[in-house]
């Protein structure tokens, strides 16, 4: 199967590493040129915390030339959905019967996909791999008994879902195609509600994060109130036990795994904040519940981005 990669940051590096190790034709499309260009020069080198390796990918800062593949995963933030699809399916990436897959946190995603590309080619996903990245053209996978989640947005069991179900597995990363994939991009969400903006405001790497019990307390109370919005909004979830996303966001991860909250602020980027525990505030407000916990996890972030990209290059001129 012929597939490209759009983001190659931790996730996109470790999942996409991971297809073309299995023997897919996989092509990374990233702006970040000293990330590809370290790709290009011996391989992306991969780690599992206990060995590394190296596997030969195509990596490029465009599309152009690439031609139609077979399937695109989406991986780039979300806040850049839009804009990312759309400067690639000018480059003829995206063919007819090309399928587009979002595998990236939070809600709203697919819907965005589909003004550019239209519904009928698009399918969803949530994964439970871990990335991490250690340097340009290095990244740590944690793939090792995590599950990706694969769905048609109706619900339908199709012969395209399970062949990219299959190409997966194949390759190594475990992978299920499920009738509910509504439900399952809430059960993600919980997951990075769980940990992802705790991670970014302490600066704590998932070993010294989970040894707290107030961490844990405030994390429980933001996730019950996502699962509350859930309820309200109809959506079926795997479990209603609020501790249950706490303890299963660092399953088979290492201590030293940092959420993509936590990277975006040590690279002082942007997060995704606004489309994880911002989404559960925008839900709640829908529906008329409330959500304080998750909306001054949500201001916290915020006001550090603020100082990072903001207030703290001033205090360097």
């Amino acid at each position: 199967m012929k597939i490209c990669m759009l983001g190659t940051g931790s996730l996109g590096s470790a999942i996409g590493g991971t297809l073309a190790q299995g023997g897919s034709e996989v092509y990374f499309v990233d702006q970040w040129k000293e990330h590809i260009d370290k790709i290009n020069e011996n391989g992306l080198k991969m780690t599992d915390e206990k060995e590394d390796w190296y596997v030969k990918v195509n990596a490029k800062t465009s599309a152009e030339g690439i031609g139609p593949v077979d399937l695109v995963i989406v991986l780039v933030k979300s806040f850049a959905t839009k804009e990312a699809v759309s400067q690639l399916k000018e480059t003829n990436v995206i063919g007819e019967n090309t399928l587009v897959m979002s595998l990236q946190n939070g809600l709203g995603n697919e819907e965005t996909i589909a003004e550019v590309v239209g519904e009928a080619n698009v399918i969803s996903g949530k994964t439970y791999v871990g990335g991490r990245l250690l340097s340009p053209g290095y990244v740590s996978a944690g793939v090792k008994g995590k599950y990706t989640y694969i769905g048609e947005l109706t619900g339908e069991i199709t012969d395209r879902i399970q062949a990219v179900c299959d190409e997966f597995n194949k390759a190594g990363l475990l992978c299920e195609v499920s009738d509910n994939i509504k439900g399952l991009i809430w059960d993600k969400l919980l997951i990075n509600v769980a940990a992802g903006a705790l991670c970014g405001i302490t600066r704590l790497p998932y070993g010294p994060l989970y040894e707290e019990e107030y961490i844990k307390e405030t994390a429980v109370a933001a996730i019950k109130e996502g699962i509350d919005v859930a309820k309200a909004a109809g959506v079926k979830l795997k479990s209603d036990d609020p501790e249950y996303p706490w303890y299963a966001a660092s399953e088979g991860l290492p201590g030293t795994f940092k959420t993509s909250i936590l990277q975006s602020l040590e690279l002082k980027r942007p997060t995704e904040i606004d489309f994880i525990n911002g989404s559960v505030v925008e839900w709640g407000k829908k529906f008329g519940i409330p959500t304080p916990v998750n909306q001054t996890l949500v201001t916290c972030v915020k006001g550090i981005e603020k100082f990072l990209l903001e207030y703290e290059p001033s205090l360097k001129k």
